[in-house]
């Protein structure tokens, strides 16, 4: 457990592709998705705030605190990761996206430790990237205020622009699939010999 990482997870966004229902909230199993998540990712961080933008008094069940993007206009995680930078208590965040409940259970060891000198570092499985998992220090909000500032909203972009540093876990891919649509959902259920 890192003491000094604030868990951020990325419950924010609108949801189109699961027919605009709070994909975090999505019932999967005895669970809503959003909690298999923090089941993985409680053990790793000592606190965690949760971005969200609707279904509030929902997310705050969990115990966790709760966090809105400063802007109305949902720009996609970036919002939710500066939403958790400002709020943060800790020198450094991890955001994890609220659909990926597999991802490895070392993520935030791996990153911490393959950082290197840093600002930023940003999951890869091998074969793709995965810039919602990243691992970033607080003093990034005012680059991430003004990226933001100028309507940009890729990632990647962004990461590159803070020369943030590219961790592999190799031949992770599987651990790293989120769950777009109710058919995912229901197959992760199924191989996952959870189906209620």
């Amino acid at each position: 457990m890192h003491a000094e990482i604030t868990g951020v997870l990325l419950a924010g966004g609108r949801s189109t592709r699961m027919g605009g229902q709070d994909k975090g909230l999505i019932q999967l199993g005895d669970k809503a998705l959003y909690q298999h998540v923090l089941c993985r990712l409680t053990p790793q961080v000592n606190q965690i705030i949760i971005s969200a933008n609707r279904n509030m008094q929902s997310y705050k069940k969990s115990g966790w605190p709760i966090v809105s993007d400063l802007t109305t206009d949902y720009p996609g995680p970036l919002a939710g990761i500066l939403a958790g930078l400002i709020n943060a208590s800790t020198e450094w965040i991890i955001s994890v996206p609220c659909d990926v409940p597999d991802f490895p259970l070392n993520l935030v060891e791996h990153l911490w430790l393959n950082k290197g000198s840093s600002l930023a570092a940003y999951a890869h499985d091998g074969e793709r990237n995965h810039p919602t998992f990243a691992l970033l220090h607080t003093s990034l909000v005012a680059d991430l205020n003004h990226y933001l500032a100028h309507n940009e909203r890729k990632l990647m972009l962004f990461m590159a622009s803070v020369n943030a540093r590219q961790v592999v876990f190799n031949g992770q891919q599987s651990a790293f699939r989120n769950l777009n649509t109710p058919g995912d959902c229901q197959q992760w259920l199924q191989e996952s010999g959870r189906q209620q």
